[in-house]
């Protein structure tokens, strides 16, 4: 039987890619915009949804359930970045991107939740961040939103474990994508105290997107987990030194490990 996907923010990047790929190989996929009016030319069904609109959410799930009667797998995927020292980021700024990375995807998956608890049978696959692992300066706010949704994952792939319900986490590093394009970004005020260090980072930054992996890779892996009889809690998709960088958190007293970031962020 064909696997019926829901893949979050679908119309670009990464959730393109997964979605994509998915619907090549036999699924049947439903990916969401927020305008999806205004996208053209995909290989699978694009729907509106934002996450931060919990009515949209139910919209398109009812939408899914009412042409398909059931809901196999949910890639939350939807996402934002955001740049800048925390002392300069407009607060709001953060609330957004918290309300988007973290409470959008627990919404999304409160609302599959019921129907994957009738079947008896989901998966759901959180999209986090390997910076999600570690504080990294003038990118805070993006890895503790991130870090928030790994542990939150950990937590509820216990309580929903009984139902026949899995959840993980799949954790990607730097992808050639537009993410760099689309993210928040604090402006390098002039009179900031922080003006050099952040404008070097910024620079630091969009040059490791621009240099990353192609996003056929995250939709391989996930793939691959769709397949996977009893996957585990998290996976890494990146570089190694990107890959190495969390095992050498767990092993490195902190004050070694925030000097080798210190070094590697130029502060």
């Amino acid at each position: 039987m064909s696997k019926v996907v829901l893949v979050t923010g679908a119309s670009s990047g990464i959730g393109k890619a997964i979605a994509t790929f998915l619907s090549e190989n036999g699924c049947t996929v439903y990916g969401t915009s927020r305008n999806p009016k205004n996208k053209q030319d995909f290989s699978f069904n694009l729907i509106g949804l934002d996450v931060l609109k919990p009515e949209t959410i139910q919209t398109a799930i009812d939408f899914i359930l009412d042409k398909e009667n059931r809901l196999d797998v949910l890639i939350n995927n939807a996402g934002v970045g955001i740049t800048g020292p925390i002392e300069d980021t407009p607060t709001k700024k953060m609330r957004n991107a918290f309300n988007t990375n973290f409470f959008g995807a627990i919404d999304v998956m409160k609302t599959v939740l019921p129907q994957m608890r009738k079947q008896k049978a989901g998966l759901i696959i959180n999209v986090t961040s390997i910076a999600g692992y570690m504080g990294l300066p003038f990118r805070g706010i993006y890895s503790s939103s991130k870090g928030a949704l790994e542990l939150a994952t950990e937590a509820i792939r216990m309580e929903v474990k009984s139902f026949g319900v899995s959840v993980v986490n799949v954790a990607p590093g730097d992808f050639a994508t537009n993410i760099a394009a689309g993210r928040y970004h604090t402006p390098v005020f002039e009179n900031s105290a922080y003006k050099e260090n952040y404008q070097t980072n910024l620079d630091l930054m969009d040059a490791h997107v621009d240099g990353g992996m192609n996003p056929i890779k995250m939709a391989e892996k996930v793939y691959k987990i769709m397949n996977t009889n009893n996957p585990k809690t998290h996976y890494k998709v990146g570089g190694f030194l990107e890959k190495f960088s969390i095992v050498l958190k767990r092993i490195l007293p902190d004050k070694w490990y925030e000097k080798l970031l210190m070094n590697h962020y130029k502060l």
